[in-house]
């Protein structure tokens, strides 16, 4: 009954990631035949280019403005949707909306915010004086165009982290919060004392969610930073050696290691925040 899904995983992840393996320690170069094992080559390679050091540097950037503004829109938007109201349904309907769009596509809609010439951000920045003039905002200055470009992800996985964490909220017991104001606690100390940690299992999946994706960030950069390298991502960087370069000894050699380290920041993620709640 699981064989046509278990061959299906195994044709869609399984072998692809041996493969990966296998094909990181040989030299696999198109330009240069013939292919053959050079052990560690590809990763001396790799850590030798002054192109994949800056981009893993610009990756850590996209890791702290991602992870940190998911969860903290996605905990404000979540207390905020707890409580029932008219028009919820229609509220969280249309939240959700910008996880279904394509990376693609929703890279292409800020572009239009973002633009130089008839950007929607430099024309209201300007309106209010707080510009002179239109100013370019992606590009030019490396954190200023990372943060920006964080900020489309954020846009993009701000929902579903929401909804992580709202499924938590609900599992509270409402006795627990009659409980709290009854000792005289404040709205805040409410949600510091109880909600925040009755939520951590939702907090640990909407952290690890946000990590993954942070890490392996690839079309709004493509989209919005082009081929310039001032925003560069590791994922990014690793299309342009494998498939400008030609470089697949590399291309493959950086794939692996940008998996390991997602796994491994995943699960140190997990560690630190998951905690099992018993009500």
């Amino acid at each position: 009954m699981v064989a046509p899904l278990v061959v299906f995983i195994g044709a869609l992840a399984i072998y692809p990631t041996v493969l990966t393996v296998i094909e990181a320690f040989f030299h696999n170069d198109p330009l240069t035949p013939p292919n053959h094992f050079v052990g560690l080559g590809n990763f001396r390679g790799i850590f030798s280019n002054p192109q994949v050091v800056s981009a893993f540097e610009n990756t850590g950037w996209y890791v702290l403005f991602g992870v940190a503004l998911t969860v903290a829109f996605g905990t404000s938007i979540a207390i905020l949707l707890q409580k029932k109201f008219r028009g919820r349904g229609i509220v969280l309907a249309i939240m959700i909306l910008p996880w279904a769009l394509p990376g693609v596509v929703e890279g292409v809609i800020w572009s239009w915010i973002y633009d130089p010439t008839f950007g929607l951000l430099n024309s209201l920045l300007k309106s209010l004086h707080f510009l002179s003039q239109y100013q370019i905002f992606v590009g030019t200055r490396q954190l200023e165009s990372i943060f920006l470009i964080s900020l489309v992800q954020v846009w993009q996985i701000t929902p579903l982290a929401a909804l992580l964490i709202l499924a938590s909220l609900q599992s509270i017991p409402a006795e627990l919060y009659e409980a709290a104001r009854v000792d005289g606690a404040g709205w805040w100390q409410v949600i510091r004392k109880v909600t925040l940690p009755l939520i951590r299992p939702g907090l640990a999946i909407a952290t690890v969610e946000a990590l993954v994706l942070s890490i392996n960030i690839f079309d709004q950069v493509y989209v919005l930073n082009a081929g310039a390298t001032t925003a560069s991502s590791v994922m990014n960087t690793t299309y342009f050696i494998t498939f400008q370069n030609l470089n697949f000894g590399q291309g493959y050699a950086l794939s692996l290691l940008t998996t390991v380290v997602t796994v491994a920041l995943s699960v140190g993620a997990l560690k630190v925040l998951y905690r099992k709640v018993d009500f």
